[in-house]
C-alpha cells in the first residue's frame, strides 16, 4: 500500500509499505479522508519525538475492510470515524472515566501509524459508525469533538457574551457550537480577514482583526466597558493567551483550548486580572469522556447526520498523498490562507462520497 512517511523534520516521502492483518480486537480501515491539525505542522517541523519514519494523521475516517479476532460489534464495509487516542484503561484516571487524563496513552498518528496511508489497523473500540455521512465530514468529527469538549466544559449560557480567539478549524467550530447552544453575542478575534468573514457567516455577531486595532479598546466598546463573560482561547499564541486575561469581565471564565508552543510570560497587569477580577481559568485537553470515546464524539456525529451543523465548508484545500510535501510547505510558510487541509489516500473522488 501507499503511505506518506515523515522521514525527517518537514520531510515527507511517499513509499509502498506492507500492511499486516489486524490483531486481536483491531480492525483494518481503508482510509478515505485524513485532515491536518495545527499540532501536526508544529511537531513535524520543530521536534518530532516519535522516531522516523512515521505515519502521521490523527483526524481520519474510512471503511472497515478486515476484522481481527474477537471483534463482534464492528462490521466489514462499515463507514467509520476514528478516535485517535488510545488510553491504557488501567491507570486511576481511566478507571474513573477521565480518559483524556490517562497517564500512559498512545496516539494514532504519533506513537502508532495514523491516517496518512491507504490502510491502517486501529483498536475496534476506537471506531464510530458514521452511517451515510461523507468520509471528509467523518474526518472532521475529531476536531468537532475537540471543540465540543471545550463548549460542554465551559458551560456557556443564553445571555452570555463570548469572545473566541483564533478562527481556524477548532475556533470556527467553537463558534458554530456556541450558536447552536443559544449564545447570541459572539466576538471572533483573528488576524486573517478571510477567517473573520467566515466567522460572521457562521455566527459571530462582531469580529475584530487584532492586528489592525487596539483589541482591548475594541472589546470595551462592544461590551460597554465590562469585557466579555467568557473567552475561548483557540489560537495557541503566547500573545492571545495573555490577551484573554485582559478582555474578560470580572468573575468571568476563560477556556484555554489552543496549544502553546512557546513560553507564556504574563505582565503584572495580566496576572493581577486573575485574582483581582476573580477569573476562572480552565484548560481543555483533547476530546474524550466516558464511556469512551465520549458524548463529544457521539453528539457531533448526531449533529452532522441530522444536518444541525455543516462542516464540509471548512475544507479549503484537497490533496492526494503524493502532494503531502507541497501541502505542508504551504501550511508552514503560510503562502496561502487556509483552514482545514484534507488528504485523500484512496483518491479525492472516493473521500468526497
Amino acid at each position: 500500500m501507499k503511505a506518506s512517511l515523515l522521514t525527517g523534520l518537514n520531510k515527507f516521502e511517499v513509499k509502498n509499505i506492507d500492511i499486516i492483518d489486524p490483531k486481536e480486537n483491531e480492525v483494518q480501515i481503508q482510509v478515505m479522508a485524513a485532515g491536518t491539525c495545527g499540532s501536526d505542522s508544529h511537531k513535524m517541523k520543530s521536534g518530532w519525538k516519535y522516531g522516523y519514519p512515521s505515519v502521521m494523521g490523527h483526524e481520519f475516517s474510512g471503511k472497515v475492510v478486515k476484522l481481527g479476532t474477537g471483534v463482534t460489534d464492528v462490521a466489514v464495509n462499515e463507514r467509520v470515524a476514528v478516535a485517535p487516542f488510545i488510553p491504557c484503561y488501567h491507570c486511576y484516571y481511566c478507571k474513573v472515566g477521565m480518559f483524556q487524563m490517562c497517564e500512559s496513552y498512545s496516539m494514532l498518528g504519533q506513537q502508532e501509524n495514523g491516517g496518512f496511508e491507504q490502510f491502517v489497523n486501529v483498536p475496534a473500540r476506537n471506531v464510530l459508525n458514521i452511517g451515510n455521512m461523507k468520509y471528509e465530514d467523518g474526518a472532521l468529527i475529531e476536531p468537532m469533538a475537540v471543540a465540543a469538549h471545550a463548549v460542554f466544559g465551559i458551560h456557556a449560557e443564553i445571555g452570555d457574551s463570548v469572545a473566541v480567539f483564533g478562527l481556524g478549524t477548532v475556533g470556527d467550530l467553537v463558534v458554530r457550537l456556541l450558536k447552536i447552544a443559544g449564545v447570541k453575542d459572539i466576538i471572533g478575534i483573528d488576524i486573517d480577514d478571510q477567517k473573520l468573514q467566515k466567522g460572521v457567516e457562521e455566527g459571530c455577531t462582531q469580529v475584530i482583526n487584532s492586528s489592525k486595532v487596539d483589541l482591548l479598546e475594541a472589546v470595551k466598546k462592544i461590551t460597554d466597558g465590562r469585557g466579555v463573560d467568557i473567552t475561548m482561547e483557540c489560537a495557541g499564541s503566547k500573545v492571545t493567551e495573555e490577551q484573554a486575561l485582559m478582555i474578560t469581565s470580572r468573575r468571568g471564565k476563560i477556556g484555554y483550548v489552543g496549544i502553546a508552543y512557546a513560553d507564556v510570560t504574563l505582565r503584572q497587569q495580566a496576572f493581577e486580572s486573575i485574582f483581582r477580577h476573580e477569573l476562572t481559568l480552565k484548560g481543555f485537553w483533547n476530546s474524550y469522556s466516558a464511556p469512551f470515546p465520549g458524548r463529544e464524539w457521539t453528539t457531533m456525529i448526531d449533529f452532522v447526520s441530522a444536518g444541525k451543523i455543516k462542516v464540509s465548508d471548512l475544507i479549503t484545500h484537497k490533496y492526494t498523498l503524493n502532494q503531502m510535501q507541497a501541502a505542508f510547505d504551504m501550511i508552514t510558510t503560510r503562502s496561502e490562507s487556509y483552514n482545514k487541509v484534507m488528504f485523500y489516500p484512496n483518491g479525492i473522488e472516493n473521500g468526497e462520497k
